[in-house]
């Protein structure tokens, strides 16, 4: 089993899109205060994707709800979005909380965590955020179909 340096080095001697560096970014260094850091240094990209899939699910709302027949008018109210915001940055402190004991429980006897668990929790905070589109989208073919049986 490779030790962390190695992988550590070869992520640096790797190149690649600017998008495979972002989620296949190198992992912390193996302690306390260099995996909070490597985490917290991703957070403001992590709100940034978050939030505009966010916006991107308002705006898919806003336009299948609008949508005939029956369109629906729906309001848009600010708490539950400022909510969801501080519910995300909560659930992101999972990240850390979890490579963290799971470094501590394996001793460092297992490759470092955190990039998969960045990748996984920001795929599931994406997908959360996007799911009201699939559901408003699912509303709206139930209103074609109604219009037309």
């Amino acid at each position: 089993m490779e030790d962390s340096l190695e992988l550590l080095d070869r992520y640096e001697a790797s190149e690649g899109s600017s998008l495979a560096d972002f989620l296949y970014a190198p992992p912390a260094p193996r302690n306390t205060w260099g995996i909070i850091k490597w985490w917290e240094s991703r957070r403001l990209k992590y709100n940034l994707i978050v939030g505009g899939s966010g916006i991107l699910s308002l705006g898919v709302i806003r336009v299948l709800s609008s949508l005939p027949p029956d369109p629906l008018h729906i309001p848009y109210l600010w708490q539950p979005i400022i909510g969801f915001g501080i519910l995300a940055n909560l659930c992101y402190f999972l990240g850390p909380t979890a490579e963290l004991a799971v470094e501590k429980m394996s001793r460092g006897k297992i490759l470092p965590t955190g990039p998969s668990f960045y990748r996984m929790g920001l795929t599931f905070s994406v997908g959360l955020t996007l799911l009201p589109t699939l559901i408003f989208a699912a509303d709206w073919g139930i209103r074609i179909l109604r219009s037309i049986f």
